[in-house]
């Protein structure tokens, strides 16, 4: 059998179809036949040809792996010996490669211990005199651990013995080689015993690393995946080297005369390390050689005559081309500005950046401008609040350079700007919005590239001006308008209707007028089928998702039903991920305007969606295999038939693998975003559309459910999302139709998603996930209420994972091992991690009876009143108090909620009277909201700290300037008397407060305002009729106001229409003192039944 093998593997070599079809069929045939395993061991031992030895050697390595089991004990040991002899004897690398897979599918099913003789050959070789031996002993060493590490634990010592011999084996750098990518696979399942040795090697691994770039780069670049492998697992064995590791890398990251793929490599080492270990880099003084080894990259000038990819004019504007070094260094001073206390970053990086701003040299301007603008996200607070107005100057200022570099450089940073510091920035609207309509008008239209950075930093900016874009919307949307009828430009459409988008976010309503024209283009867009359109359409569909959201629903729900055809039509006759994604949102958005027209096609809808989800497409996993034949033409329909099977596999050579076993995969993003999309999209209408989406909750929940542990954290972010909109959708069933089966369908749910959510929050690394996560848990909560603490261990769990986050022992906080931590300096990302699990605790507050809270509640509480310290950051002392405010409001409407207060009273109110001398607006306005709070909740108890807090109410109202604080003053004031009306003299005190009325910020306050007026209507009507001038004349600002709730305005109505009946007179005098319009309104009201 053996040479008839031999020559169908050889016609299957052949470039002729019709032989190797014939070929194919005779090795079906051959499989059937127990003999093939003796038979394929002769060929792949025996053969002269190589490539049929390799083909052998693949053919065996399938069979091994599906039916090692079936194969005869006698010709599993005889197939063992036959391996290692033929691995020895071989001198072609693809065949020993292939061999050494061979060996490693065997070891799985074996074991090492039961097959003593690949342990012998791998001492022997590995140790042996003879370079060759070494090198070819590691290739073997390093496929057979990649597969299998845990089996090898006992080994590992010995291991890494050899391995620190090895790595001095400067000569042969493929010996080095392998045994780093071996060291590589072995890092996640070291454990205690193995860490002293793991720590000596590092000096003799950077030694080694040193040879191995002057030998092969690519091969080095691959073997430095080993420092985010131990960073990763275990950061002890890196952290006495922390500094040797980043001077290595930085001098790999400078060194021009590099590849750009291994300095792109050795930089992204020290993100890595700083996104994990950021206290380290500070700690051991690191920060600084940095930043003077990464400047230099970030200001280097293209070679002559060349460009850097964003200064490219056919660059697309999406950032594709990252893999650049001076894009890693900008993402290195990213990722400090997300990982390290404003404070000590500014202190080292502004003298630098100051420098490279003032210089002569146009690419220092521009690497001036492109750090400004990274630090934007991870510093805004810091930015906001000490030195927005300076930093702007020096982007506005850039925008008229005369390099056009420079130019581009001003307004990415503005754009950053625009995303990341509101509201603060738009308060410049006046500067900016003039330089950039101006901006735009100069820009020359044949310079797409450059037209593109303006766009952007003009969309950033409207998208967050709210009514304060109506000056400005004629120009704009007939600067809009004329591009999408008289350009031929598909860019420049493009980039029109994405600004049309982000003008509508701002406009709204104002929008209406221009609605028409742009329907009609969108339109025109949609229905086109041309490839060259695709972009285009993408951003059609994500405007109209937008203006569906947007222009209210009396304009948008006539056409909803024709957007909703209009994207099946989309997805039915095209393929592409970017416009299934922009289709998915386009319904959600729909759901929120008109549900309805949703409904008929849900079917259709939610199976898209969860192929989507379901789909590995665009997942590319890193198998170790070499696609060797291509599957010609295979139809089987005899599936029980393995011999066809394996034939097929071994044509196909493409192993079903299961994406969380594969050594690593990389994934196209538009199939990332879209499952992301799929997501959201699925949760929102789940919610929107209610009792109509019940058929598919099941389904649709099983799928996102998968995603929770999805290799991509965008897409395990909107998993979790999705998860706590299908516990809230459920709930609202609930209610609208309260039965048994409805329930107990939201407690299942609620079992399943808690603790998914509480498991995530301690275990998961990516601190966004965990935020989304909390986020999520606190929506939850806030929704379905005590339907969440129905299983009884839940408040505990809850309240304890809130405790650990605010005590910074989850993961993705370091998991507690952080050094001596210097409490009152952190990255602002993980104050803000803290923030969201401190929202939580109100929510818990408002949902239980107070008692059963209580004992959490007392460990909770002195975490959070911590952060009230004058020396915190202003972010952290208005969370304080702000959180405490909210949670003396939740105790106010749960039984026994006053007592707990009242117990609470003497603790929190030296920490909020404190609040109201604080030197920021909005520490003084929340504790000012807390002691109103705090009189509300605690009512009787508190009766005597009132001549204390009045007295701290009346020097606050003298002085203070902030009109927010006013409103909150008035409204604290307000809870006071409505809780203990006979504690507070109101002959001083309701004069002042009425004085200060109508409420200008805190429209929400109005509903306390009212309710304590008419309360004292009620009870000392004389009092209230000698104050009705300034009453009514706040009340003609409530009424008709689109930004005071119906309830308030029905109240303010009650009172004036008293008034009118019982005091026309007194009620006559106040009316005719104020502005027509104003008397308009509250005829309108006392007219109104």
């Amino acid at each position: 059998m053996t040479e008839e093998l031999e020559q169908i593997l050889s016609q299957l070599t052949q470039p002729d179809n019709a032989v190797i079809q014939q070929a194919t069929a005779q090795l079906k045939q051959a499989f059937k036949d127990p003999a093939i395993i003796p038979a394929l061991c002769a060929v792949m031992s025996g053969s002269q040809n190589p490539q049929i030895r390799q083909s052998a050697a693949v053919m065996l390595r399938l069979r091994v792996k599906k039916h090692w089991k079936k194969i005869s004990p006698n010709d599993r040991e005889s197939l063992k010996a036959v391996v290692l002899q033929a691995f020895m004897q071989e001198a072609e690398h693809t065949v020993q490669h292939s061999l050494s897979q061979l060996c490693a599918v065997m070891v799985k099913h074996e074991t090492p211990d039961r097959w003593p003789a690949l342990l012998q050959l791998l001492n022997q070789s590995t140790k042996s005199s003879n370079p060759h031996d070494r090198q070819v002993g590691l290739l073997l060493l390093n496929k057979v651990m990649e597969s299998n590490p845990e089996p090898f634990k006992p080994h590992y010592c010995q291991l890494l013995q050899l391995f620190s011999t090895v790595l001095q084996d400067h000569n042969n750098p493929t010996a080095l080689y392998y045994c780093i990518l071996t060291l590589t696979a072995i890092t996640a399942y070291t454990g205690t015993e193995e860490m002293n040795l793991m720590r000596s090697i590092i000096p003799s691994l950077i030694v080694a690393l040193k040879h191995l770039i002057k030998a092969d780069q690519d091969q080095a670049s691959e073997a430095m995946e080993v420092f985010n492998e131990l960073m990763e697992s275990e950061v002890s064995i890196i952290v006495p080297h922390v500094t040797e590791m980043v001077h290595f890398c930085l001098e790999v990251g400078s060194d021009t005369t590099l590849s750009d793929s291994l300095r792109v490599k050795a930089l992204s080492c020290i993100a890595f390390l700083i996104k994990l270990k950021s206290k380290t880099v500070l700690k051991q003084k690191l920060l600084n050689p940095i930043l003077q080894a990464i400047f230099p990259v970030l200001v280097a000038a293209p070679p002559p005559g060349e460009h850097d990819p964003e200064d490219e004019e056919d660059d697309s504007g999406d950032g594709t081309d990252n893999d650049n070094p001076k894009h890693c260094a900008a993402q290195i001073i990213d990722t400090m500005a997300l990982h390290m206390p404003p404070e000590k970053l500014f202190q080292q990086l502004m003298p630098l950046a100051q420098a490279c701003l003032a210089s002569e040299n146009s690419y220092q301007r521009k690497g001036g401008l492109m750090c400004l603008a990274v630090l934007a996200e991870g510093c805004a607070d810091h930015i906001r609040t000490k030195m927005l107005s300076s930093m702007l100057q020096t982007v506005c200022q850039s925008l008229s350079d005369s390099d056009q570099v420079v130019r581009s450089a001003g307004l990415f940073a503005l754009g950053q700007f625009s995303e990341h510091l509101q509201p603060e920035v738009s308060k410049y609207c006046s500067d900016l919005m003039p330089l950039l309509l101006g901006y735009l008008s100069s820009c020359n239209q044949a310079k797409v590239g450059h037209v593109t950075k303006a766009f952007y930093a003009l969309e950033n900016f409207m998208e967050n001006l709210g009514a304060d874009i109506e000056p400005y919307l004629p120009t704009l949307m007939e600067t809009m308008l004329s591009a999408l009828n008289n350009t031929e430009n598909l860019k420049i459409k493009e980039l029109a209707v994405s600004a049309i988008g982000a003008i509508a976010n701002a406009a709204k309503e104002l929008l209406v007028p221009y609605f028409p024209p742009v329907i009609e283009s969108l339109k025109g867009f949609l229905t086109t089928t041309t490839e060259e359109m695709r972009s285009l359409q993408t951003q059609s569909l994500d405007t109209l998702s937008v203006l569906a959201r947007t222009i209210g629903k009396d304009v948008f729900s006539p056409l909803a039903a024709e957007c909703v055809r209009l994207g099946l039509n989309l997805t039915d006759t095209i393929d592409d991920p970017d416009l299934r994604r922009c289709t998915y949102s386009l319904y959600s958005a729909v759901s929120t305007v008109s549900p309805d027209c949703l409904t008929p096609h849900l079917t259709a809808i939610t199976t898209v969606m969860l192929l989507a989800l379901k789909s590995n497409e665009g997942i590319t996993a890193h198998l170790e295999e070499d696609k060797t034949f291509v599957l010609l033409d295979e139809d089987d329909d005899d599936d029980n038939n393995e011999g066809e099977k394996d034939v097929d596999d071994f044509l196909e050579d493409d192993t079903e693998t299961d994406i969380h076993d594969v050594a690593g995969f990389s994934v196209e993003n538009a199939y990332i975003d879209e499952k992301e999309d799929a997501c959201d999209a699925l949760g929102e209408i789940a919610f929107s559309t209610g009792v109509a989406f019940q058929p598919f909750l099941e389904s649709s929940f099983q799928q996102v459910y998968e995603m929770r542990d999805f290799p991509h954290e965008d897409v395990r972010r909107a998993a979790f999302g999705a998860m706590g909109q299908f516990c809230r959708a459920q709930h609202k069933v609930w209610m609208e139709n309260p039965t048994e089966s409805n329930h107990q369908a939201l407690l299942k749910l609620l079992d399943v998603v808690i603790p998914c959510f509480l498991e995530t929050v301690r275990t998961e690394q990516e601190r966004q996930v965990v935020m989304a996560v909390l986020e999520t848990m606190n929506s939850v909560i806030k929704s379905c209420k005590e339907e969440v603490f129905k299983n009884p261990s839940r408040l505990k769990e809850i309240s304890y994972v809130i405790r650990d986050v605010l005590k910074k022992k989850a993961a993705c906080q370091g998991g507690g091992v952080d050094e001596a931590d210097d409490e009152e300096q952190q990255a602002e990302y993980d104050a803000m991690l803290l923030e969201f699990a401190g929202e939580g605790i109100p929510l818990l507050a408002s949902s239980v009876p107070a008692d059963q809270f209580a004992p959490f509640l007392n460990d909770l509480l002195p975490l959070i009143m911590s952060k009230a310290k004058s020396s915190c950051t202003v972010a952290d002392r208005s969370f304080s108090v702000g959180t405490i405010g909210e949670i003396l409001q939740a105790l106010g409407s749960v039984s026994g909620g006053q007592g707990l207060a009242g117990r609470l009273s003497n603790r929190l109110l030296p920490v909020l009277v404190a609040g109201t001398k604080d030197s920021d607006a909005e520490v003084r306005n929340n504790s000012v909201f807390g002691l109103g709070c705090l009189a509300q909740a605690a009512g009787p108890i508190v009766v005597t700290d009132y001549p204390m807090m009045l007295s701290v109410f009346s020097n606050l109202l003298t002085k203070e300037s902030d009109l927010r604080v006013i409103d909150n003053l008035c409204a604290a004031l307000c809870r006071m008397i409505l809780s203990n009306v006979e504690a507070v003299p109101l002959e001083q005190v309701l004069p002042a407060l009425v004085d200060r009325l109508p409420l200008k910020e805190d429209m929400e306050e109005n509903k306390t305002v009212f309710s304590c007026m008419a309360m004292l209507y009620t009870n000392s009507p004389a009092l209230v009729v000698k104050l009705m001038k300034p009453i009514v004349a706040a009340s003609s600002h409530v009424l008709g106001n689109k930004d005071v709730d119906e309830e308030t305005q029905t109240t303010s109505a009650m009172l004036i229409k008293q008034f009118a009946q019982h005091h026309s007179a007194d009620f006559q005098a106040a009316m005719t003192s104020l502005p027509g319009e104003q008397q308009a309104k509250l005829s309108a009201a006392i007219s109104a039944s």
